[in-house]
């Protein structure tokens, strides 16, 4: 894959045989974005285990991303007004399942009342192929939807594996201080090592990147963070 010159330039500078302490490698980072916008800043964990379908659960990061997160609550009416406060971006009821059927899906993150899922979920076709279903693990399908919202709009994210055993989540912005960056990265390594499935064997953290929406991988020494 060719390359343009201003990430040739990056790449240069990043040693492709080094694993990097967290600080270092958040630091260099930093240094070798070279894009004009504030580019978002991810980490990729890549795991050993059978069944990576069963690889996901939720997030909860010290600091926010830095990203807007849309959130559409449907509750009934007694709990709306529990959601507005809490900060929800778009708060209903059927009417909003009507919507959806309709084609309406801007938003990035659903909670539903127990309640409702009856109703909610014959929208599986829809929201299922974009990852918008609420789930009872994700805490996303709850009756304390002022936690819930606030939680997601703090930085609360839903993970898993893609099919080649890769979790991948988003840090924050370049424009971030080093250590609010590092904290989150050490957030999310802790979060997927307390997580491993029991039934996981041999090394199960196999490698541990970040990177900015246009620059290079920079690979971290993840047996120096603390598990």
């Amino acid at each position: 894959m060719k390359r343009g010159k201003k990430f040739n330039v990056a790449l240069a500078q990043v040693d492709r045989n080094r694993a990097y302490s967290p600080t270092d490698a958040v630091e260099l980072l930093k240094k070798v974005a070279f894009a004009k916008f504030d580019e978002t800043i991810e980490a990729s964990i890549k795991v050993n285990f059978k069944s990576l379908q069963n690889i996901r659960g939720t997030l909860s990061l010290p600091h926010s991303t830095g990203r807007v997160v849309r959130v559409l609550v449907v509750a009934g009416a007694d709990k709306q007004q529990e959601a507005k406060d809490a900060g929800a971006d778009f708060v209903g009821g059927k009417d909003y399942i009507e919507k959806i059927q309709g084609g309406w899906t801007d938003f990035d993150v659903m909670v539903a009342t127990p309640d409702m899922m009856k109703d909610v979920g014959k929208l599986g076709p829809i929201l299922g192929r974009k990852g918008l279903m609420p789930k009872p693990k994700a805490g996303t399908v709850t009756n304390d939807l002022g936690r819930a919202v606030k939680a997601i709009k703090a930085g609360r994210v839903e993970y898993k594996s893609d099919k080649t055993g890769v979790i991948h989540a988003i840090l924050g912005k370049k424009s971030f201080d080093l250590s609010i960056l590092a904290e989150n990265l050490r957030a999310f390594y802790q979060t997927i090592v307390k997580e491993k499935p029991s039934d996981a064997k041999g090394n199960y953290i196999q490698s541990l990147h970040i990177s900015s929406t246009q620059g290079p991988g920079i690979k971290i020494d993840h047996k120096g963070i603390d598990g």
